[in-house]
């Protein structure tokens, strides 16, 4: 028990990748969601300084990879760039398409039981945020028979990985 309460709390209070901004490489300040916009082409978040002086450029596409911008409340469209990005095996694609299956976003149909399979499928190709996904699910019994010692292995490798 011992050895695996080093391995779970020697890692340090580090910040994960995704909260600093690819561009600028600032840490994006919290409540992320509020101070940068994700991106489904590329799947980066980017922090709304690079996207505002990406804009003053000139440069209304994407400010990371440079692909064009869907039109706001083109559904379709966005939900073309998250399966291309699926099918590429992307493991944050997988675990954004299943939270979109999850809630019923982007006209989608809710199906729990997708959702399951896309962040289990994420979580294989070694995304955190789906195994921590995965283990809300088990942990509510949402979609899955309630199994709260799944849920804390679950969230136990979601804590190891960062």
């Amino acid at each position: 028990a011992e050895l695996k309460d080093e391995q779970l709390y020697s890692q340090g209070l580090e910040r994960p990748e995704g909260d600093f901004c690819p561009i600028c490489t600032l840490p994006i300040p919290f409540r992320i969601s509020d101070h940068s916009v994700f991106m489904a082409c590329c799947m980066k978040t980017i922090c709304h300084g690079c996207v505002i002086a990406s804009q003053k450029r000139g440069m209304f596409d994407c400010a990371f990879c440079r692909t064009p911008t869907p039109i706001a409340g083109n559904d379709a469209d966005v939900l073309t760039t998250f399966q291309t990005r699926v099918a590429k095996k992307d493991p944050t694609a997988i675990h954004c398409l299943g939270q979109k299956y999850f809630f019923g976003n982007l006209g989608l149909q809710k199906d729990v039981r997708k959702a399951v399979e896309l962040y289990t499928e994420a979580a294989e190709l070694g995304s955190v945020e789906a195994l921590f996904s995965l283990g809300n699910l088990y942990f509510r019994g949402d979609g899955v028979r309630g199994d709260k010692a799944k849920a804390a292995e679950l969230f136990e490798k979601a804590a190891m990985q960062g």
